[in-house]
């Protein structure tokens, strides 16, 4: 257990990014989100929101249970008690950290807007922060405490953005659009601060730091103006394509329907 949470400092290797395991123990996590997403999905359809809520609400406590215990943990690994300053919810899978709880316990135009936001970057941060995440499983052993909190809490976002679209739980109506796009900006705003401030790399806006960032870096020379400006206008136009994508596909199947009705007329009898 001293090995596993990294007291004394890891004394095994790490794997690699993208060795066999890696990709096995990412992918038997990935596998089992998916599996519950599609049961529990299934299984709350239709029912009233309170009910199609409950397993949104324990992905939420679970999701910031595992960030906290984590935190605790390094921060008395580390001997210092402001280590949390570079944990902080600024990352863009993090995130979800807030918006999870807010889609599960809010109400109104808060809540759809969260579940919005679940719905289109869950699903974004699962994939980044398990099979992307070369700065984690390029620096510590698979089965440690950063890559197996990390792991789970990556994939209880996955799990929530694929439980809200196969629930029909998210909306994605077009008056909160303009608030999905406040929510990025926000964040990325502090997250920028925080990086002069600390320094560090939150939303991965000073560098890639071996996630696939480094390809836009390396594209723009690493220019301290245009990548993060990059980065930002990148996820700006991953919300307009993912609703762009939805409303296509909305429109398709309303186009079918309509079709389908045409061709099997109903016949009212007095």
């Amino acid at each position: 257990m001293k090995e596993f949470f990294g007291f004394g400092g890891y004394s095994r290797m790490p794997e690699g990014y993208m060795s066999p395991e890696h990709l096995i123990f990412v992918s038997s996590h990935v596998i089992v989100m998916i599996a519950l997403a599609i049961v529990f999905g299934i299984r709350f359809r239709g029912n009233t929101e309170k009910k199609r809520m409950r397993p949104l609400a324990v992905a939420a406590i679970l999701m910031d249970s595992i960030e906290i215990f984590k935190i605790v943990i390094i921060c008395i690994r580390n001997e210092d008690p402001l280590s949390w300053l570079y944990m902080l919810p600024l990352f863009l899978c993090s995130i979800q950290l807030i918006t999870i709880p807010l889609a599960a316990f809010a109400k109104g135009r808060v809540k759809e807007a969260a579940l919005d936001f679940v719905a289109i970057f869950g699903l974004l941060g699962a994939v980044l922060g398990t099979y992307g995440a070369g700065n984690n499983y390029g620096t510590y052993p698979v089965l440690s405490i950063d890559n197996v909190a990390s792991s789970l809490t990556h994939c209880i976002a996955g799990f929530s953005a694929l439980y809200v679209l196969i629930s029909r739980s998210a909306g994605l109506k077009k008056r909160n659009m303009p608030i999905a796009f406040l929510i990025l900006t926000a964040f990325c705003v502090a997250a920028y601060a925080a990086n002069i401030l600390l320094p560090y790399n939150y939303m991965f806006l000073m560098r890639g730091d071996g996630t696939p960032y480094d390809i836009l870096y390396d594209l723009l020379g690493g220019n301290p103006v245009l990548y993060p400006l990059a980065v930002f206008f990148l996820f700006i136009l991953y919300i307009a394509v993912y609703y762009l994508v939805f409303y296509l596909i909305k429109k398709k199947k309303s186009s079918s329907n309509g079709r389908s009705s045409e061709d099997h007329p109903v016949h009212n009898e007095a």
